[in-house]
């Protein structure tokens, strides 16, 4: 076994430990389809949302990391539930109107609000499919409505014909008494109105594979299970999908935990294999409720990527996936620092500490190298002070700092003080309130001033930072109310960078004439 090998077979990293999990499975070799099978789910109803980007991300993660540890090849599969039936009309989209006529049609055959693509559901795909692609995502995108139609899942709707009863036993038992009276694993699509109906079958013909119902009105109809004319209800199809394509590892959020052992019976049912899971906690948004794609809240993709790079949100998404985490705007900035330091950390690691580092688990073994010389959030300390409309204006400060940056040689540096001034303009802006200084308040920024009226040591960062510590050390206890006063006095926040790392970024002379305008009440409006 190589060193690689072995520093990752005893790696803690949570995507080695579910990789490891996962090569127990092919003990014998390479299975007869010749890959491993990682499948993620996606329900279009609604926009793509960040959930779904982080279910992929971690799932490539898993991936990479089995690719560290194993020599069998691997694919992964996006597959999209758009033969689902569309059962409420999303809140978030344009011309809802155009969309209440085709309430229960597949998503696949309900118009599209946003009038670029054949269908709501193609439009919703196209969004997945584009954001997967930004984040360079190796993956086989599959339609659930191609793969009914095409007949490419007929072999196991048959099997499921078959074997109705048992699948039938596994469901009733987790069914309330009443849904039990109607339920059906099969949703029969109507031949007239094209909607999914949920309606208990008459009859079941395994020799013929075709089901009997009654529709809404009384009328009876039979359609052969194949070919598009019926679908499988949610739960049948996770196990269905799973015998139907031999997956061998998806995951899922803690609102699926309780349905894997039917899931699981269910493909076994059918021929198949149970895969290997994993169960992630749910992101929450500001107010703690659960991120919903239908109605909008939380942080969309196109939301970070406005304020943040990818490479920070697929960070965001490494981190502690058991845990459940906030997920909105205020979790940027960390987000963003927090990667670059694991960059610059990367550098200097053994293998290791690299399988151990997140930035790993993001890029594989071609990791960048970090040039953010300004961290982001002085960056938008920055854009604070001098309210910044465009970037231009924080390359002035950046260049006195750091000399040798420009936007031509630290790209990422550029592109971070593009998004801090948007965050800045959206988010830090409208919040901002400054507050008059207390007695003790002032007497210390009177001697921070004159501490730097004479300075003549550069720009220097930690011995400007010690100046600072000096100025509050024997007046405030504790000392953290001391930069507390600076950021609510000087920048009308409730909390900031290291003072010293700003000064040396914002100038002496202007952190002089800063102080000047906060005592002489210049900035409170």
């Amino acid at each position: 076994m190589s060193d690689l090998r072995e520093a990752a077979m005893n790696s803690k990293a949570w995507p080695f430990e579910e990789a490891r999990k996962l090569l127990k499975r092919f003990e014998k070799g390479t299975p007869e389809k010749g890959y491993v099978l990682f499948e993620t789910g996606y329900g279009p109803s609604g926009l793509p949302h960040i959930g779904t980007f982080g279910e992929v991300a971690r799932t490539t993660m898993i991936r990479r990391a089995f690719e560290v540890i194993s020599d069998i090849p691997t694919k992964l599969i996006c597959f999209s539930d758009d033969l689902d039936g569309m059962r409420k009309v999303p809140g978030n989209v344009p011309n809802p109107e155009l969309l209440e006529p085709h309430l229960q049609r597949p998503l696949t055959d309900v118009p599209d609000p946003f009038g670029t693509h054949d269908s709501f559901g193609a439009h919703n795909n196209a969004k997945l499919n584009s954001f997967l692609d930004t984040f360079g995502f190796e993956y086989e995108f599959i339609s659930s409505t191609e793969f009914y139609r095409t007949g490419k899942f007929d072999e196991v709707l048959l099997r499921a014909a078959e074997k109705y009863d048992a699948v039938m036993e596994v469901m009733l038992k987790s069914l309330r008494e009443e849904r039990r009276e109607t339920y059906s694993i099969f949703l029969p699509i109507h031949p007239e109105t094209g909607r999914v109906l949920y309606v208990p079958m008459k009859h079941v013909d395994a020799s013929k594979g075709e089901i009997t119902f009654d529709d809404d009105d009384g009328r009876e109809w039979t359609l052969p299970v194949t070919g598009g004319n019926v679908k499988l209800q949610w739960k049948p199809d996770f196990g269905a999908r799973w015998a139907a394509l031999d997956v061998d590892f998806e995951m899922y959020g803690k609102d699926h935990s309780t349905n894997t052992p039917i899931y699981d019976r269910i493909c076994q049912i059918l021929g198949g294999r149970k895969p290997e899971h994993f169960t992630y906690e749910l992101f929450l948004d500001a107010d703690g409720h659960k991120i919903s794609k239908t109605t909008g809240n939380g942080v969309s993709i196109d939301e970070w990527l406005t304020y943040a790079s990818s490479e920070s949100l697929s960070y965001f998404m490494y981190q502690k996936p058991k845990t459940a985490k906030r997920m909105h705007f205020d979790v940027i900035p960390k987000a963003v620092d927090e990667y670059h330091q694991q960059l610059r950390a990367y550098a200097e690691q053994d293998t290791k500490q690299r399988f151990a580092n997140p930035v790993f688990h993001i890029h594989g073994h071609n990791v960048p190298a970090s040039n953010m010389v300004v961290p982001f959030s002085m960056l938008l300390n920055l854009a604070s002070v001098a309210n910044a409309e465009g970037k231009d204006q924080l390359w002035g400060f950046i260049q006195r700092y750091a000399p040798e940056a420009s936007a031509e040689t630290h790209p990422d540096l550029d592109q971070a003080a593009g998004f801090a001034v948007a965050y800045y303009n959206d988010f830090v802006k409208p919040a901002k309130t400054y507050r008059a200084a207390s007695d003790l308040e002032r007497e210390a920024l009177l001697d921070l001033r004159a501490q730097l009226e004479a300075w003549d040591g550069g720009l220097d960062a930690e011995a400007l930072q010690s100046v600072v510590f000096a100025c509050g050390r024997d007046r405030f206890d504790p000392l953290r109310d001391w930069f507390k006063a600076l950021y609510e006095v000087l920048l009308g926040a409730s909390q900031g960078p290291r003072f010293g790392g700003f000064i040396a970024l914002y100038g002496v002379d202007e952190t002089i004439a800063l102080i000047d305008d906060a005592l002489d009440g210049k900035l409170i409006g």
